[in-house]
């Protein structure tokens, strides 16, 4: 293993160098040689027309063109078209040419357009910086950028009007250059490099004689015993664009709101009294009018974002289909002895790296979904009875291109049914998870996998449809020394993309490797293992 990791190693240095360098550019070079070259670099990328409209300006027969010069360019044009739709969508929400059917149409397109602006706008300094690590990030906001994407365009689906399909034009358009962008990008380098763990500075426990530092620490009590009495109160108090913690204690209590971390409320930090004692609780859902994305009971879009003993719910009942408890698209956020609850489209692993250990996710459809890079350690995830007619599937994730370093890993968990689920299994078809995008991407990795899951462990998006066969090539969903009655693979499906990996696929979807939670995680006091 070790001679495997120094030689991957190796490899991306030398790709770093030479995306850096300009050994790439054309020797001897003409403006006809250069637009040649262009053509031929422009066709490994998923828009080769728009590649080459967007470039072909830059060429110069007195300047080269370079793999960076031509990442570089790409991305100011993604910035550039990208600002000409932030005006659009600005004239959307004042005009009646917009109307929304689903509550947050619109405004989640905005609100989502204005994080992937700032994604841009960062990994144009990521990439500036000619960093390694920094790369690494890049592509994350890059992937983030693309599922804004996808988001804006669901949530459009819903909305009508003369304006419509001028905006779904223009997001389609615009992100094209983003995709060519991300695929031009080299892939990250896998390391091993482990970082001894310490307690930070925000850290405290309720031991410690409960003396909260009221000017440390913001108490949110229901019983009006401290600052607040709600937690959007106390996140409104909160400093904004903050590089240090700012620790939010929430007092046991049922806290009945929809609250909200924006973007611009960085390193926010959660503190309950417990799962079972600090309860967020909402109700919001798609059959009552709002977007899947706006019908979360705790919605986070700031960065840094860190939750510790508290249950986040979503009480609007199975039959009101997608209603999220938790969504999260904010980078480098993690929940440590959470339990998330819910029925269909619980978890909204929405965007960006999350990490969650020692936490309870409920729900019966599609509970853990979306398009992060997300790892799940020592979690129960929970499958509940659904409503008669339906089938149980834990994951739906929904990467879109190969070139998206995203998906769902859940490692050293337990998968376990509910009681009535469990004496109901012969009835009631369960699964691990089924592609919402084409490129959906799942593992499950030595983890205890209950015998109520199906033997074919996997479903198609559309399981009631035989000649539905979208995705089962691309997709990559994989198994690996996991044990109890439902982690039989002999007869799984047999699908292109399903796989039973060996330890060094497994070990990409670490937290050393998948989500660099060596160069985070160990701030934050949560415990975390870094490999397999």
């Amino acid at each position: 293993m070790a001679s495997s990791t120094s030689s991957k190693a190796s490899l991306f240095l030398l790709a770093t160098i030479l995306f850096f360098s300009n050994a790439c550019a054309i020797s001897n070079p003409s403006n006809a040689e250069n637009l040649n070259a262009l053509k031929s670099f422009c066709r490994t990328t998923p828009y080769p027309e728009v590649c080459f409209n967007s470039l072909k300006l830059s060429i110069s027969i007195t300047i080269s063109p370079s793999i960076l010069n031509n990442l570089l360019q790409s991305l100011q044009v993604a910035i550039s078209e990208a600002t000409k739709l932030s005006d659009l969508f600005n004239n959307a929400g004042n005009s009646n040419s917009i109307i929304e059917n689903k509550i947050g149409a619109v405004q989640d397109c905005k609100e989502l357009h204005k994080l992937t602006l700032s994604s841009l706008k960062r990994s144009l300094s990521a990439i500036r910086s000619q960093n390694s690590k920094d790369l690494v990030d890049a592509r994350t906001y890059l992937s983030a950028a693309l599922t804004n994407k996808e988001t804006c365009l669901e949530s459009m689906e819903s909305a009508s009007g003369t304006l419509k399909p001028t905006l779904v034009d223009s997001v389609t358009n615009t992100f094209k250059y983003v995709s060519n962008t991300l695929s031009m990008l080299p892939r990250k380098p896998d390391m091993k490099k482990k970082q001894k763990k310490s307690t930070p500075k925000w850290f405290f426990s309720k031991s410690d004689d409960e003396g909260y530092d009221p000017s440390e620490v913001i108490v949110v009590a229901a019983d009006g015993s401290g600052n607040f009495s709600t937690i959007n109160e106390a996140v409104d108090f909160a400093p904004s664009n903050s590089f240090d913690r700012t620790v939010i204690y929430v007092k046991e209590g049922l806290y009945e709101e929809n609250v909200e971390i924006p973007s611009h409320k960085t390193n926010i930090v959660l503190l309950g009294d417990g799962r079972d004692a600090t309860v967020i609780t909402g109700n919001r859902s798609f059959v009552d009018g709002w977007t899947t994305f706006r019908s979360a009971t705790l919605a986070v879009s700031g960065d840094g974002f860190l939750a510790r003993d508290i249950a986040i719910e979503n009480k609007a009942g199975p039959e009101k289909h997608q209603a999220v408890a938790l969504r999260v698209n904010a980078d480098l956020t993690a929940f440590y002895r959470c339990s998330i609850y819910g029925y269909q489209d619980t978890l909204y692993t929405h965007s960006f790296r999350q990490f969650y250990r020692e936490s309870d996710i409920y729900g019966t459809i599609d509970f853990i979904f979306g398009n992060a890079a997300a790892i799940f350690q020592g979690c129960n995830i929970v499958s509940l009875m659904p409503i008669p007619g339906q089938f149980t599937v834990i994951t739906a994730q929904s990467r879109s291109s190969p070139d998206e370093d995203t998906g769902i890993s859940i490692q050293n968990s337990s998968i376990v049914a509910s009681t009535d689920l469990s004496s109901n299994s012969t009835m009631v078809k369960s699964y691990l998870g089924r592609p919402w995008r084409v490129y959906s991407r799942t593992l499950y990795i030595e983890s205890y996998i209950d015998k109520f899951i199906d033997p074919l462990g996997w479903t198609k998006w559309n399981n009631n449809n035989d000649g539905d066969t979208e995705g089962l090539e691309t997709l990559y969903y994989g198994e690996y020394e996991n044990y109890g009655g439902g982690s039989d693979t002999r007869n799984r499906v047999d699908w292109p993309g399903f796989h039973l990996l060996d330890y060094n696929d497994a070990y990409n979807f670490t937290v050393s490797e998948f989500i660099a939670g060596d160069a985070w995680l160990g701030s934050t006091s949560f415990p975390y293992d870094d490999g397999i």
